[in-house]
């Protein structure tokens, strides 16, 4: 259900955007470091949103990449210590008989 509420607010804000672009089409300048242009608002505004888009979602996958690296080995950690838990578990239930 949760992704489906994701679909929906995503799909409303392209909704937005794009009207929002569609409204916005005379041509504006746009300064670069090596020159000046003019483009259409429309396009400016689809391009920012993809680079933000972009970016945001380059940053979601660097975390992501590097929380399943921070599990692996707190999971290899684990397993390693796991031998002593279950020998010590045991012990009490041993001297209980």
């Amino acid at each position: 259900m949760n992704k489906q509420w994701t679909l929906i607010a995503a799909l409303i804000f392209t909704l937005i955007v794009a009207v929002f672009a569609v409204i916005n089409v005379e041509p504006v300048k746009v300064d670069f470091l090596f020159g000046t242009a003019e483009w259409p608002l429309i396009l400016v505004i689809l391009v920012s949103v993809l680079m933000g888009a972009l970016i945001i979602g380059s940053a979601g996958a660097f975390q992501i990449m590097r929380l399943k690296k921070e599990l692996k080995a707190l999971n290899r950690e684990e397993r390693a210590k796991h031998p002593e838990l279950e020998a010590e578990s045991a012990a009490p239930e041993n001297q209980k008989d």
